[in-house]
């Protein structure tokens, strides 16, 4: 219901559009009204007749209406109901009713109006004024724009079928988008969470509705619709800043209840912030490290062990970028600056069914978008590292960047130390993320991001250890129409680090390893309707792995080079899934991913003589492939199942069944993410890890959902799990699968 500040816009309203009085309307009422509120009473009337009311809901909260009429003028109607009152109405030519309290609404122009424009127009200058002046605090704006009535779509005489409205989420303050938002209507009850754009789709009856939208550390609001038909709307929210000595966060209220997603833990950058850390960075693995199911790899890591996985087992995805080494300084620092960080997303287990090529979970971390409103910028020094962030918009609210850099100076802290094994150590790292936002028109938005760290150190020795990440993306959003919007994403993930010691001249040397992978994705969702919703894609990526080369440090040392053949596979997959919601308590998702992996020359595979041990005396043959070639090639449909059984509005049980495959290996000899891990891709002797997860949770919510509480009980296989011989060799093997083990089988339950 659209809400005016004040009797004087509506009259210049009024004067424009030359309106004229109730008792002209031929349009007839019958019904009873009995004990109805003005707002039902409207309602009724505009499921009905072609009118639209207008008022203020403040004014007329209290009126009760007592009125049975047939065949009655809706002006004989309005004037019953008002009688003895200080309510005025109007009703113009297009059918659109006005009701003001206490102002007389005048309908007729002065018979001199023409003569006097000029006065009339200073006039209608002070009404405007009087209007734009008024609301400038902002709980008056806030009030007056929750009030106002926002027409969505063209009327029809269909207007009452249902319709979708869609639209973004934004925080006021600086443009940026806001995931995990809820938008929803009380009645019927019907409800969804914008997506990691800040889109939202919401199917909804035609007709007036009260949309709510909530989400954490924002204020609530809403806003007063009347759909006619497919249209957008978008909604700014406000920071919630609670000036209380307890602060509660409360995210988004009953969806971990209503949701058919399990073992997923949600965290945004608000509520990382508020864990205690070490040496004064927020860290976000550390954070990960506290959730359930989750235990930490070693200490000094910040690699981790998802319900008993490994930790090559977990996907960690950043703007959807692969990081194979997330850890800076031994592990004290994760590699995610959390100044740019918006949210953070761990799946345990009902993994949707886009994600794929690992086993145990995925940990899912994306970036702001930047302020599109205004250039900003924070900074910050700490006991070991520095930081700067700028952000802002290069055209305003359309184009918007955001770029920040973090080093340390542990160098010069390690020569202060009085130890002679320290001062003789170094250490340092620093990483630099990009991010340019573009938005080309109301379908189409451009995301283009950017990021690269570097580590090196030595601990009191000749030995330097170096590693380096660098990932690039583009991404392309196109919304098709209201329901179906599709996702297109491209880039390349480089991993490499590299050993040298250069003391003795003789035996110095220089050992790289590294990994780089061009991928592509497109993603789909199609609304069918509001308890319809099908998701779909296609992904690819394309492996080129270097497993390890050995040369000379200069000229004067006598290492003889050696470098393992480098290692080609491309690894795809399609998807589809399907969210229904069968009805208010039952809902299900079911979905399936097909992945393929080709194994690609150029490449020399050995054979094996069989019933004999595997090694180096007992190869048979030896099979050249060229450039290209598939060498071998493994497929297998990967299911994705969950369900959930609403027991009352505060409580449900969820199970889940996954089906996974992996086809890349980490070679360690270590618990731990360390910088001489290797990966090895599947071939014709080592096969791909399978897994397979049952998960049954029961979700309950207490005092008004500010309080939430969830069991999960789960069992997971897995076969091909590699293992390793006595005294194998991992780095420079040119025949690594004689000193690999694949178990058949390994299970894990929770303790």
């Amino acid at each position: 219901m659209i809400q005016r500040p004040g009797f004087c816009f509506l009259l210049a309203v009024f004067l424009l559009n030359g309106l004229h009085s109730a008792n002209g309307q031929n349009k007839y009422i019958t019904g009873d009204f009995s004990g109805l509120t003005f707002e039902q009473f409207a309602r009724k009337v505009e499921s009905v007749t072609p009118y639209r009311f207008y008022y203020r809901v403040s004014d007329l909260d209290s009126v009760l209406i007592q009125v049975n009429v047939s065949d009655a003028s809706l002006g004989a109607v309005l004037k019953q109901i008002f009688y003895n009152s200080n309510f005025h109405f109007a009703i113009d030519s297009m059918d659109h009713v006005f009701v003001i309290r206490r102002a007389t609404i005048q309908t007729d122009l002065p018979a001199d109006f023409f003569d006097r424009q000029k006065k009339t127009n200073d006039s209608l200058k002070v009404v405007a004024d009087d209007i734009w002046e008024e609301p400038v605090k902002k709980e008056k704006l806030q009030s007056s724009i929750e009030n106002k009535l926002f027409e969505i779509g063209a009327r029809t005489s269909n207007s009452a079928k249902s319709n979708i409205i869609t639209g973004y989420v934004r925080d006021g303050k600086n443009g940026e988008a806001l995931s995990g938002v809820a938008v929803y209507i009380d009645t019927p009850s019907v409800a969804t969470l914008t997506n990691q754009f800040g889109y939202y789709v919401l199917t909804l009856p035609g007709g007036r509705h009260t949309l709510r939208i909530s989400g954490a550390g924002m204020k609530e609001t809403r806003r007063q619709i009347i759909l006619n038909g497919d249209g957008k709307l978008n909604v700014d929210l406000e920071n919630d800043v609670v000036s209380l000595k307890t602060v509660i966060v409360v995210s988004e209220r009953r969806s971990n209840v209503m949701s058919t997603q399990m073992g997923m833990d949600k965290l945004n950058i608000k509520t990382i912030k508020q864990v205690p850390v070490l040496l004064g960075e927020s860290d976000v693995l550390r954070v990960v490290l506290t959730l359930p199911g989750v235990t930490t790899a070693g200490e000094a890591s910040t690699g981790f062990n998802v319900r008993g996985g490994s930790v090559d087992q977990n996907l960690i995805l950043f703007n959807d970028a692969t990081i194979y080494n997330p850890s800076h300084l031994f592990g004290l620092f994760s590699a995610f600056n959390p100044d740019v960080i918006k949210n953070v997303e761990l799946y345990k287990s009902a993994i949707p069914e886009k994600y794929g090529g690992r086993l145990s979970s995925v940990l899912d971390v994306s970036t702001r978008d930047g302020n599109s409103k205004k250039i900003s910028g924070s900074g910050g020094i700490g006991p070991l590292t520095s930081k700067l962030t700028i952000e802002g918009p290069i055209i305003k609210e359309k184009t918007s960047f955001i770029v920040a850099g973090r080093t340390t100076y542990s160098n010069w802290i390690l020569k202060k130390v009085p130890d002679d094994f320290y001062r003789n150590s170094r250490a340092s790292f620093y990483d630099v993320n990009l991010q340019l936002t573009h938005t080309i028109n109301t379908k189409n938005s451009l995301y283009l991001t950017a990021y690269t760290s570097s580590d090196q150190f030595n601990l009191n020795n000749d030995t330097t250890y170096k590693y380096t990440n660098t990932n690039f993306n583009i991404k392309w959003k196109h919304n098709f129409n209201n329901k179906l919007v599709g996702v297109f994403t491209g880039g390349l993930d480089y991993y490499k680090y590299n050993v040298s010691a250069n003391k003795n001249p003789v035996t110095a040397y220089r050992l790289n390893f590294d990994i780089k992978q061009y991928h592509f994705r497109s993603d789909f969702n199609y609304q069918i309707n509001q308890d319809h919703a099908l998701n779909f894609g296609f992904n690819s990526i394309h492996y080129q792995l270097q497993p390890g080369t050995y040369q000379p440090f200069h000229q004067q040392s006598l290492v003889i080079p050696d470098k393992v053949p480098t290692e080609q596979a491309l690894e795809s997959a399609i998807y589809l899934g399907d969210k229904y919601t069968i009805s208010p308590k039952l809902s299900v998702n079911i979905g399936m991913r097909y992945s393929l992996f080709n194994y690609l020359g150029p490449r020399d595979v050995y054979t094996y003589i069989e019933g004999l041990p595997r090694n180096e005396n007992n190869i048979k043959d030896t099979l050249a492939y060229s450039s290209g070639k598939s060498i071998q090639n493994y497929h297998g449909p990967e299911y994705r199942i969950s369900a959930r059984y609403a027991i009352s509005d505060q409580s449900s049980v969820k199970l889940s069944y996954n089906t996974l495959l992996q086809y890349i290996h980490m070679l360690s000899n270590t618990t731990s993410i360390s910088p001489t891990d290797t990966w090895k891709l599947s071939d014709p002797a080592i096969k791909p890890q399978r897994g397979y997860q049952f998960s049954v949770g029961y979700y309950r919510n207490f005092a008004a959902s500010n309080i939430e509480t969830s069991v999960e009980v789960y069992y997971k296989n897995m076969k091909n799990y590699l293992d390793y011989k006595s005294n194998a060799v991992l780095l420079m093997n040119h025949h690594i699968e004689t000193d690999v083990i694949s178990t058949k089988e390994r299970h894990t339950e929770p303790s």
